[in-house]
């Protein structure tokens, strides 16, 4: 019985994709563009996260102590901002070594230059926090604190930084529900139209004892397919497309343009392109026969 009502919901499936041929084709095509779009946009966000989570990890606070702090106070100091819960790694740098990396950096620039007898730098702390995002806040507490004369952390970058990610953030989410959307309509107003050609048998078939599942599976099938099909070539041509601007950044040595590996951005397109399709080619069938199984 099972193997019967399956082979018969599988020919009543390619029969209805069949006789809509040309209707099905164009919307699992518009389906595949409006899919298309998701994943080159998804591939634009998850390399523009990957940059900025690179920097954000990068980014650290400098905590200037004042020149004429004594022992006792930098003690204190070093103490209350290692046991901060959000500080992940303080590390002290005293004026010596902070003029020693500016020799380095600046080459032969002070050559002549007694750094040992007059050495306006000032010693430090350096703090990396658990969360990038906690900066800003820490670094206002942090000026508070005894022994402090300033607190460094790139003002103004990084705030912009942060508010840049939040946008994309934002931005993304609304285009993929856009997107989402309007596949759900098109792949819906197909099936809607294969089901009113229909309509006539549909009820002679709820007359005779069908149950309304038994019904709606052979055009959850098509809808099934159509998204199915409409979330796997656009990852192919996503595919292509993303291997030839990684050989291109290669070849041209744009070492600054840091994008993911092509393995790790299929692996997620992947894992979000194809369920989407098939759930929206679901939802869309679902979403259009309703009406027609109240007899």
């Amino acid at each position: 019985m099972f193997i019967s009502g399956f082979i018969y919901i599988l020919g009543e499936t390619f029969k209805g994709l069949y006789r809509n041929r040309w209707m099905c084709i164009t919307s699992t095509g518009v389906v595949m563009v409006t899919l298309l779009m998701l994943g080159l946009f998804m591939v634009v966000n998850l390399n523009v996260r990957h940059i900025t989570e690179t920097v954000k990890e990068q980014v650290e606070m400098v905590v200037y102590i004042e020149e004429d702090a004594d022992r006792a106070t930098l003690e204190e100091l070093g103490s209350l901002i290692a046991n901060h819960r959000e500080v992940a790694r303080v590390e002290y740098v005293s004026s010596e070594e902070h003029m020693g990396r500016l020799r380095q950096q600046l080459g032969g620039v002070l050559e002549g230059y007694d750094t040992d007898l007059d050495n306006p730098l000032l010693a430090s702390f350096e703090v990396s926090t658990e969360y990038p995002e906690a900066v800003v806040r820490l670094a206002d507490e942090f000026e508070t604190y005894p022994g402090v004369s300033a607190v460094f952390y790139g003002q103004g970058y990084v705030e912009n930084l942060f508010e840049v990610t939040r946008v994309v953030q934002i931005v993304g989410l609304a285009l993929m529900a856009g997107l989402a959307t309007t596949a759900v309509f098109l792949i819906s107003h197909t099936i809607k139209l294969t089901v009113m050609m229909r309509k006539k048998e549909i009820t002679i078939m709820k007359y005779v004892g069908a149950t309304n599942w038994f019904i709606r599976w052979p055009f959850l099938m098509e809808g099934l397919l159509m998204g199915f099909v409409g979330a796997v070539l656009p990852l192919a041509i996503v595919h292509y497309l993303y291997r030839i601007s990684v050989e291109w950044v290669a070849v041209n040595e744009l070492m600054f343009i840091n994008l993911l590996p092509l393995e790790t951005v299929m692996a997620e397109l992947s894992l979000y392109l194809i369920p989407l399709g098939i759930g929206l080619g679901i939802l869309g069938s679902m979403f259009s026969m309703g009406r027609f199984l109240r007899v």
